[in-house]
């Protein structure tokens, strides 16, 4: 355990980032999730509008620094090879 004061508050804000972040990854994975079922059920309308609440958590992410820029291209694009799997 630290003996700084300083150091001792940025083990609490850290603690409290990781929980934010953990949980922020949760609600990312289970938006993702939510397109791929939908895709899976050949259910089209439901996955688009699913996939762009997915985009806007993915985009998010990035802006909170969780996910990087090129993951998020990543899954934005894999999740869109999807829907047009489905749709073709």
């Amino acid at each position: 355990m630290a003996n700084i004061k300083s150091q001792k508050k940025r083990i609490k804000t850290n603690e409290k980032a990781r929980i934010r972040n953990v949980a922020y990854k949760s609600k990312l994975r289970t938006a993702i999730k939510a397109v791929r079922v939908a895709c899976a059920n050949k259910d089209l309308e439901n996955a688009k509008v699913l996939f762009v609440k997915a985009t806007s958590i993915i985009d998010r992410s990035v802006t909170k620094g969780i996910t990087t820029k090129k993951a998020a291209a990543r899954q934005k694009s894999n999740l869109q090879l999807l829907i047009n799997k489905v749709s073709a």
